[in-house]
């Protein structure tokens, strides 16, 4: 069963048991990756689908943060609990020390030296870790293992 699949047969579920919170964050999920196929006029693949939810994910991420410094404790908690709906689509996330691992490989894969060849590195490694780690921290790696 796809990652698309899976989603809607949560949501049926959800409808099913008149989970109104999980029900909202899966239908906006499905939205977002409905608008993209309608945009792009193509079936999206699981890649695709957990690309967009890391995406919503870091939404979640900056508006929960913006709630907390504004002192908006429920539009927060609203905000974490959708989280919490997201990461369930999301595969296993890589441990720091296997980002290290990798970066590591690629860095020498690709013979990068220095700073200057941060993009270099981030192209192939955002090929081979999308959906698997953090990007954030993917760059912080990437960072220190060119730097030093």
């Amino acid at each position: 069963m796809s990652l698309k699949d899976q989603i809607t047969e949560d949501m049926k579920t959800a409808m099913r048991a008149k989970d109104t919170e999980r029900l909202g964050t899966i239908r906006l999920l499905l939205a977002a990756i409905k608008q993209k196929e309608v945009d792009e006029r193509v079936v999206l693949d699981d890649v695709a689908v957990v690309a967009i939810v890391d995406k919503l994910m870091k939404q979640r991420k900056d508006s929960i943060e913006a709630f907390q410094k504004a002192a908006r404790t429920d539009l927060a908690d609203k905000e974490a609990a959708e989280l919490k709906v997201l990461q369930a689509y999301l595969p296993a996330r890589l441990s720091a020390d296997e980002i290290a691992a990798a970066v590591k490989a690629i860095v020498a894969e690709l013979g990068a030296s220095g700073p200057g060849d941060m993009g270099k590195v981030m192209g192939a490694a955002k090929a081979q870790l999308a959906g698997k780690a953090d990007m954030g921290q993917v760059s912080a790696t990437v960072k220190a293992a060119l730097a030093g």
